[in-house]
């Protein structure tokens, strides 16, 4: 009975030994250390911008962060991943931010994502896009869980051709509190809202012939919890059926608000998105068209598509001067025409017009810690010098340019630069149209005698009457590395 006792007692030590090392294989660590200086209205622009709202407008700020994350083991059938990533930040919406925690599962092309994770905008140059329309790297992660196909798989018997992934999620919006402090009690805010998020994607390229393309569909939404109105409270349905109203957008029911009734449950909004790229050699070349809409009327073609996103992008065969260049222009000016009418007895035409990007009849805009959750061109309601959640430059259009290269394997740069021309919205127009210039420079250096670690110096600078005129600088010094590494 001992030996077995003993036997036993190695056999249940083994396995959780093995346990551990399997927690533990591949983790990384990620330790850095950011200041930002700035003088003018506000921290610059893309010092702000598509920093997963990890960015403060208050000038002379900063943050110390630490992470831990263990990737995907993609050989295996199935595997886990697992990250936790910490902030305590100085000048910030609050002094210390969880950015990250969350635990990944994938069998197969199977997965589930359960907690808040970073996304990056959907087939566009992260480093070098203006962002995503409907969802982007603008906002703090939105704790949720996720489960489908979450990374792009082949269909079989396509030949290597076709790929898919789609997903759909269900969370929960953290700022409760950030909205209460920032708006105030008489104000526009809500509390405890659910949040939506479903897309499907297709990809066509088999690695060798030259052309290869790129279609799919993101709509997202927030509904359920409290709305409260200059001091009124509305408490919103949050049953079962309100779920799968998101999930295929209805009307809501009598225990709904009458604009829900008459319209679409909740704050419904979407983009169709295009993609079409050719290699030749060592360049490759891309155009991409993304189309936002947030009703019917521009989900299809009952309206012309006067509004979206144009993009190109263009690799470059290596060189220690240019990596890869991105174009896009950003109309939204349009919002489906200028007048709104309910379709009456004297005049029974519907015209569904004036659609208010990100902005709702009940909801406050869509964002999340006073950053738009879509593209940051629409300039974020953190900028509002009144404090509430509306986005007061929706009719806006806009170019930028971005440019990366890379000199050598210690060093290597990104250049952004935009230009946005604003109209206001329709509701509340601006009497005059208002612009802002805004550019940034950042160098990034990696010496190998020091590895794992970088340092990053970014110059930026605004100019206009939309957001202000502000320089400021940025230095970010970064030590990452393997904690365990991979069994081969």
């Amino acid at each position: 009975m001992k030996k077995l006792f003993v036997f036993e007692l190695f056999i249940w030590v083994t396995m959780l030994s093995a346990s551990a090392q399997s927690l533990i294989e591949g983790l990384r660590y990620e330790v850095s250390a950011n200041a930002s200086f700035s003088g003018g209205d506000y921290t610059p622009f893309w010092l702000v911008s598509n920093r997963y709202g990890l960015a403060s407008l208050e000038k002379n700020n900063g943050y110390i962060r630490a992470g831990l994350f263990r990737p995907l083991q993609e050989k295996q059938q199935f595997t886990f991943a697992y990250g936790l990533d910490l902030a305590a930040a100085y000048r910030f919406t609050s002094d210390v931010v969880i950015q990250q925690a969350y635990l990944q599962l994938k069998y197969r092309c199977w997965g589930a994502e359960i907690g808040s994770r970073q996304h990056a905008p959907e087939m566009k140059n992260e480093w070098l896009t203006a962002g995503g329309l409907t969802e982007s790297s603008n906002a703090r992660p939105i704790p949720q869980v996720r489960v489908g196909i979450l990374q792009y798989s082949l269909i079989p018997r396509t030949k290597n051709w076709l790929h898919v992934k789609g997903w759909v999620a269900y969370g929960r919006m953290t700022d409760d509190r950030f909205q209460r402090d920032y708006v105030g009690s008489a104000g526009v805010r809500s509390k405890g809202v659910i949040y939506h998020n479903k897309s499907l994607f297709l990809k066509a390229d088999n690695g060798k012939f030259p052309l290869f393309a790129e279609a799919g569909a993101i709509m997202s939404a927030e509904f359920g919890g409290k709305v409260f109105h200059y001091g009124v409270m509305t408490d919103l349905p949050s049953s079962f059926s309100e779920y799968f109203k998101a999930f295929i957008p209805m009307p809501g029911g009598s225990d709904a608000p009458l604009y829900d009734q008459l319209n679409i449950n909740g704050n419904q909004v979407g983009s169709w998105l295009f993609s079409l790229g050719y290699r030749v050699k060592d360049w490759t070349f891309r155009v991409y068209y993304e189309h936002f809409y947030e009703d019917h009327s521009m989900m299809f073609l009952q309206y012309p598509w006067y509004d979206g996103q144009v993009g190109l992008e263009i690799t470059f065969p290596k060189n220690p001067f240019f990596s890869s260049f991105v174009y896009e222009y950003l109309g939204m000016k349009d919002q489906a025409g200028p007048v709104y009418h309910d379709s009456t007895p004297q005049i029974p035409d519907q015209i569904s017009a004036q659609d208010n990007y990100y902005n709702h009849g009940i909801y406050p805009g869509w964002q999340h810690w006073g950053m738009g959750i879509g593209s940051p061109l629409l300039v974020s309601p953190l900028y509002n010098d009144i404090h509430n959640l509306r986005f007061s430059h929706n009719r806006i259009k806009a170019h930028h340019i971005g440019l990366s290269g890379q000199p050598s394997d210690e060093w290597n740069y990104r250049f952004l630069a935009t230009c946005i021309r604003s109209w206001g919205t329709y509701v509340d127009p601006l009497f005059e149209v208002e612009q802002n210039f805004s550019t940034m420079i950042e160098v990034n250096y990696a010496p190998k005698k020091l590895s794992g670690w970088s340092i990053s110096g970014t110059l930026a600078l605004d100019y206009g009457d939309l957001i202000g005129r502000s320089t400021g600088g940025m230095i970010t010094i970064k030590k990452s590395g393997l904690l365990k590494r991979s069994s081969k």
